[in-house]
């Protein structure tokens, strides 16, 4: 079974029967598995970082009202479909874990409004690897209970990412 097919299924698994899922009782009884476009192997790319001089700390506003920090990382660039993209890379103020929070064209429509977040990858070679076919919603998108980092300015992209989860819904 290919990565991105075994990746969904589990996430539909762990939506609809562990007890961590962001899901209420009820909306548990009602799942039956997350929408995601197809995979898309024009989404995935291994790229150069355009690392910041300074790692600075920002806040983010949450869906709650509450404020995350996060430091700048670093900036990526790439195209979709012929049209130029960039988005920043944030790190965990603890030192471990990166962050990429994104909006695209789709967001809103076919996919949740408040943006989607992504894995990286760090390559040896210093380069990162995204593969948007595992975009994903964050917990705020399935229950309002949850508070989730929204997507910052820089990060909202006027593209289609048409790849990952798609609404909830």
């Amino acid at each position: 079974m290919p990565e991105l097919e075994e990746f969904r299924q589990a996430k539909d698994h762990f939506m609809g029967h562990d007890p961590g899922s962001p899901l209420t009782r009820d909306q548990k009884t009602a799942f039956s598995g997350l929408k995601y476009f197809t995979e898309n192997s024009n989404m995935r790319f291994e790229l150069p970082v355009e690392m910041f001089e300074s790692n600075e700390t920002v806040e983010m506003q949450t869906s709650t009202g509450d404020v995350t920090e996060y430091l700048l990382w670093g900036k990526i660039h790439f195209d979709v479909e012929g049209e130029p993209a960039q988005l920043t890379i944030f790190r965990n103020t603890h030192g471990h874990g990166y962050f990429l929070p994104f909006t695209d064209a789709t967001s809103g429509k076919e996919t949740y409004g408040a943006g989607r977040y992504v894995e990286i990858d760090i390559l040896e070679d210093g380069r990162v690897a995204i593969d948007f076919n595992m975009a994903y919603n964050p917990y705020c998108a399935y229950n309002e209970d949850w508070s989730c980092p929204l997507t910052p300015f820089e990060n909202r992209l006027q593209v289609p990412i048409l790849a990952g989860e798609k609404k909830f819904k």
